[in-house]
């Protein structure tokens, strides 16, 4: 059996440190701003956290690119020429066409390259629910499982994230595209803050409306709290982009205090994701029920 190579996407939001604990790499997709192009960088190479969200605060409009025909080229052909299998857990395909441009160039590689393989899988998530899932695959290639296991148990758990997010407003999603149903207009009431989740079929949905953003951050807690299950064994992933410092110690010490898990992680939304749902989001992440809830148009 050939060894393994998970490989994510600039959506993942996994940090240089969990990238590098669980062996994964990652896809470039591209940010524009200002009329120039550069890689979505996890570890934030040409800007800082701040400087990018403070940028967003002030009006200016950034743009993201799915993953680009030649960077496949080049992480594929990398890793096949070291003679990996590799795996890839793209972003939902309701919010980029990553997977689907992945899945065609993997077959032309295949096929110019006989005894390939490169397997591509739809995380029907983004952001930190898409690296959650390629560390799992990243500890079953541990264990010794082949590719077509690991795709098969990906595929089985992929509907077992559980993502409760929370923003200011959905202004900056719903100029993105990136949110579906008729409840965007909860981002213009005000006070209100919108609940977000991926429902089981890939979309982000504004799940509910919250008054005010103490109140709001309480509800991702208890929302969690209510669907995590052998919490006790899990990481708990904290996401923000660049919220206050202390808000977000009090929100951990809050959500360690009411969830019974292993661990917290703390994980700032990469550009990809942050140009979509803009400065000041929080949220929670965890294995949990599966969902079935259906709200994408």
């Amino acid at each position: 059996m050939n060894k393994i190579k998970v490989i994510t996407d600039s959506c993942s939001d996994l940090s240089p440190t969990l990238l590098e604990k669980y062996n994964i790499d990652y896809a470039r997709m591209n940010t524009v701003y200002e009329e120039k192009t550069t890689p979505a960088s996890l570890s934030w190479e040409y800007y800082s956290p701040a400087e990018f969200y403070t940028s967003m605060r002030e009006g200016k409009r950034i743009t993201t690119t799915q993953v680009p025909v030649e960077e496949f080229q080049r992480i594929f052909g990398e890793y096949i020429s070291q003679g990996y299998d590799i795996i890839y857990i793209g972003c939902s395909n309701k919010l980029s066409g990553s997977v689907n441009t992945g899945a065609l160039v993997a077959k032309k590689m295949m096929e110019e390259n006989p005894g390939a393989k490169i397997v591509c899988i739809d995380s029907y998530n983004a952001s930190v629910g898409i690296g959650m899932l390629a560390i799992h695959a990243s500890l079953l290639a541990q264990q010794g499982l082949d590719a077509d296991a690991i795709e098969r148990e990906i595929i089985k758990v992929r509907n077992n994230v559980r993502q409760y997010v929370t923003v200011h407003s959905l202004d900056f999603l719903k100029r993105a595209g990136r949110v579906a149903g008729s409840a965007a207009f909860f981002g213009n009431l005000l006070g209100v803050k919108p609940i977000l989740i991926s429902d089981a079929e890939g979309y982000n949905i504004a799940y509910k409306k919250v008054k005010g953003r103490g109140p709001s951050l309480k509800e991702l807690v208890s929302l969690l709290k209510d669907t995590i299950t052998e919490s006790e064994n899990q990481t708990v992933y904290i996401i923000n982009s660049d919220c206050d410092p202390a808000e977000l110690e009090q929100f951990k010490k809050l959500v360690e205090a009411e969830i019974n898990c292993k661990d917290t992680c703390v994980l700032t939304l990469g550009p990809i994701i942050g140009a979509s749902i803009g400065p000041d989001a929080i949220g929670v992440f965890a294995f949990g029920q599966e969902v079935t809830y259906k709200g994408g148009e």
